[in-house]
């Protein structure tokens, strides 16, 4: 399973306001910060989130944020944890990529998505039985 992600963004500031809020429901906190980078989890030993405007190490010539954008879902505990994210995103700037709602292909999802300030498409999603 997955340990960690990161994802670089071009405006911090901005991008951690906006994590802050939509990930909160979600019951995602940031559990670490310096001046240009963020880290969210649920709790300690979870996996986390990395969100930064430096240039990871890892990175080749010509990488950039946004070149490549990237679909990362979060589990929701129940729908109005989803709407909360969604609405949370959507004020501070997210575009709307799916409003909260079941989803066609299943119906036992019930998921909301926003493409973030740099073109990332989040997910918040809730499976019911």
């Amino acid at each position: 399973m997955i340990h960690h992600l990161g994802i670089v963004v071009s405006d911090f500031v901005r991008s951690a306001a906006l994590y802050d809020a939509c990930l909160a429901p979600l019951g995602i906190r940031r559990a670490e910060t310096d001046l240009d980078w963020a880290i969210y989890a649920a709790a300690p030993g979870h996996p986390f989130l990395w969100v930064g405007a430096e240039i990871p190490s890892f990175w080749k010539s010509g990488h950039e944020a946004s070149r490549s954008p990237i679909h990362l879902a979060f589990a929701a505990p129940d729908r109005a944890a989803v709407n909360a994210f969604y609405y949370a995103a959507i004020d501070l700037g997210a575009e709307d990529n799916g409003p909260p709602g079941p989803r066609v292909s299943d119906a036992s999802f019930y998921s909301a998505f926003i493409i973030d300030l740099d073109g990332n498409n989040i997910e918040a999603t809730v499976q019911e039985s």
